[in-house]
């Protein structure tokens, strides 16, 4: 098994880009036999229902987690990046109804000032974990996106029990390592924070809510 983890992000783009040009067609019936704790995570965003607030979801794939905010806060502005145009275009078609209120960009989440302070929500959704190397860089823009009353909300792999698991999952660009949630309680005011085994154990997953310091 190839070692498929990117040391640079160029080449972690263009990575993305090819892998799912194919992987588009087939993700939303494959994937929900290990995308543990998605719809978990999102019932601990601390806002109530009718709140008019503003979601960003960082490699928003398909939309299947849009979806469910969009059903969860009907009053939410819904953003979507993501660097594959062919998951976006799957993600235009799950999200026809929310057109009103919903932006897709094919693009990364980069540090800069783009955003200052917009955002009450960013999610990271079984995203971290493939994008490498600049993933802490990412975690440390977050707080500069976010509101006062803003939360970042991390669902991923945690890290795998079983060495070939790890080797194959770095084969298909996934890190497995347990880096995330030390990282996460470090730099955030810890809201929620779950790790949990995922298929027969052979890997855990975690769960984080947690307010910028």
């Amino acid at each position: 098994m190839k070692d498929k983890i990117s040391t640079n992000r160029e080449g972690q783009v263009e990575s993305m880009r090819s892998y799912y040009a194919f992987q588009a067609k087939i993700y939303d019936a494959t994937r929900w036999t290990f995308l543990y704790g998605r719809n978990t995570v999102l019932k601990h965003i601390p806002f109530p229902a009718d709140a008019s607030i503003k979601i960003l979801e960082v490699g928003c794939g398909t939309g299947v987690n849009l979806r469910k905010l969009g059903q969860m806060f009907p009053n939410a502005e819904l953003y979507g990046l993501d660097v594959s145009g062919d998951m976006l275009t799957q993600a235009e078609k799950n999200l026809s109804d929310y057109e009103d209120r919903l932006t897709l960009l094919e693009e990364p989440y980069e540090k800069g000032n783009k955003y200052n302070g917009e955002f009450d929500v960013i999610l990271f959704s079984y995203a971290l974990t493939m994008i490498n190397p600049q993933w802490q860089e990412l975690l440390d823009q977050a707080p500069h996106d976010l509101t006062e009353q803003g939360v970042v909300v991390v669902v991923d792999f945690h890290k795998a029990n079983v060495e070939t698991y790890r080797k194959f999952m770095r084969s298909n660009h996934v890190r497995l390592d347990g880096q995330l949630v030390p990282y996460l309680i470090d730099n955030f005011d810890t809201k929620y924070c779950k790790i949990k085994p995922g298929l027969v154990g052979v890997w855990d997953y975690m769960m984080f809510v947690g307010k910028k310091k």
